[in-house]
């Protein structure tokens, strides 16, 4: 039986109704939301319209017209990056970023966007202080504060509830990318002050692939990054200029959006407490149990509870990419290793560019299956 420890990239397995919903989106909602009159348009409008309120619960989103549904969390940040950034404007951000940030932000410094990047300290944590430093170096141009939630290399939390509030009193924006922490820590857009908010669908909030989504704070008015249909507007050659509509040109992907529906009625259903809890469990034995073996080397915070389902190590000697194979083929153990799109990360924790192995255990993922993996690391520990 495959052990899969890969769910930072994606969560397997899904809750059984996540499968079922999208399986009756296929089979029965054959309209195209928001592009008919008929019966079965309708139908897939309303399950469009309940998943767009689910989402907008989960973060304490007021208006779910502000939720706009993208390809996954990579289109959102893009989206929210080109749509609202102009030359002469200033980003601070961290060298702990996935390429889903460092790329489009990179692309935007040709364009005459200024980057500011903000080191971390050794366990990969921001300090609010330098965060607020590089912000005040020049408050004037700078527009806005990207940052993700938590690193997908480390697991290390970064302090957003801090710097959230604080960059709304300045009139800075906050752009915060919980790829790692969406259905994983409690997330509300308004106590936490963040104006922008990506996430996708198929992590920890248990959806399929292909579905993510982007928070606009009320005021804000990004330019489309794609134009086409809409549903609405459709004698005008301009993009709405209503939200959600403006951002989500071409029709939806709802078999995924209803699997979402279906993914987050489920955290709901269990308690996004109990699901933490538990996956905060699995860390804790690994983290006990690699602590015990000869060799390894741990990256990131030492409490599990400030991890965000995710450990990345090292075993002196190896390459980690000699191990994740080792571990697939040989023992159906399935983690992952390398850089982990996210080089500057491991520059900061002195890993690249071999990168680290890195387990990231799910919400069905068993004690049994943490200590399959330590046995198997033990015995290689021991072989010369």
């Amino acid at each position: 039986m495959t052990i899969y420890l890969d769910n930072a990239a994606t969560s397997f397995p899904k809750p059984e109704s996540v499968y079922r919903a999208a399986d009756h989106a296929l089979r029965n909602l054959g309209g195209s939301p928001g592009r008919g009159s008929h019966r079965m348009a309708l139908d897939a409008g309303r399950q469009l319209l309940d998943t767009r309120e689910s989402v907008a619960e989960v973060f304490g989103i007021r208006n779910s017209a502000r939720v706009v549904f993208t390809a996954n969390a990579t289109e959102a940040i893009n989206l929210a990056l080109f749509g609202l950034l102009n030359p002469g404007d200033r980003v601070v951000t961290s060298t702990m970023e996935h390429n889903a940030v460092v790329r489009p932000l990179h692309a935007l410094q040709a364009r005459g966007v200024q980057v500011v990047k903000v080191p971390p300290g050794p366990d990969g944590r921001l300090h609010p202080a330098n965060v607020r430093e590089a912000v005040m170096d020049d408050l004037q141009a700078t527009r806005m504060v990207v940052l993700t939630h938590a690193s997908n290399v480390s697991g290390s939390i970064q302090p957003v509830e801090d710097l959230g509030p604080w960059c709304r009193n300045q009139g800075v924006l906050l752009l915060v990318d919980a790829a790692q922490t969406a259905g994983y820590l409690p997330i509300d857009v308004e106590s936490m002050g963040i104006d922008l908010l990506a996430a996708p669908g198929h992590k920890h909030l248990m959806g399929p692939p292909g579905c993510g989504l982007l928070y606009v704070r009320e005021g804000l008015q990004p330019a489309p990054l794609i134009y086409g249909g809409s549903g609405a507007d459709s004698s005008s050659p301009l993009a709405p200029e209503h939200l959600p509509e403006r951002l989500e040109s071409g029709t939806a992907n709802l078999p995924a959006l209803a699997g979402l529906h279906a993914g987050i009625t489920f955290l709901r259903e269990t308690g996004l407490y109990n699901v933490r809890r538990h996956k905060t469990e699995l860390l804790a034995h690994l983290l006990d149990g690699l602590r015990s073996l000869p060799g390894i080397r741990l990256y990131g915070p030492s409490d599990p509870a400030m991890l965000a389902g995710v450990l990345s190590f090292n075993l002196a000697g190896r390459d980690p990419a000699e191990i994740a194979y080792w571990l697939d083929t040989e023992h159906a153990i399935c983690v992952r290793a390398g850089l982990h799109c996210a080089p500057d990360a491991h520059r900061s924790l002195g890993t690249f560019p071999r990168g680290t192995l890195r387990v990231s255990p799910g919400y069905f993922s068993r004690h049994e299956d943490l200590q399959v993996l330590l046995h198997t690391l033990s015995a290689l520990t021991k072989s010369p």
